[in-house]
């Protein structure tokens, strides 16, 4: 069974995004086209299904590396942390969002309006 798992995920890895969306939608349209029998239409169910489940997991593979950016340096380059959440705990890689989210939430929005603890002016 390991094999098995060590096979689909280096077939997973060599097929793109796009080819897996590709492959899902000849899928999709073969069964809405209704002239398969219903063992070749489970086939292809399960095949479709395993295109999704790669499709999903490429976009959220794509979504933690976006969430990796960290910033802009002083020259203007894009600061990026090593993609290494594998090895990270669930608590661990919980922090690391929550701290993300909170430093790009820190920073107070500017206002033009005077702060309300000081008193209104006229002029």
């Amino acid at each position: 069974m390991g094999k098995k798992k060590q096979k689909n995920s280096a077939a997973s890895s060599e097929v793109t995004f796009e080819q897996a969306l590709e492959k899902l939608e000849q899928i999709v349209t073969r069964l809405e086209d209704g002239q398969l029998g219903l063992d070749q239409s489970l086939a292809e169910y399960e095949q479709g299904m395993r295109y999704l489940k790669l499709c999903y997991d490429k976009l959220e593979h794509a979504e933690r590396r976006i969430e990796l950016l960290t910033g802009v340096d002083a020259e203007g380059n894009v600061t990026v942390r090593p993609f290494a959440e594998d090895a990270m705990s669930l608590e661990e890689k919980q922090r690391a969002r929550s701290r993300r989210r909170s430093a790009a939430s820190s920073e107070p929005a500017p206002s033009d309006e005077p702060p309300i603890d000081e008193p209104p002016t006229l002029f």
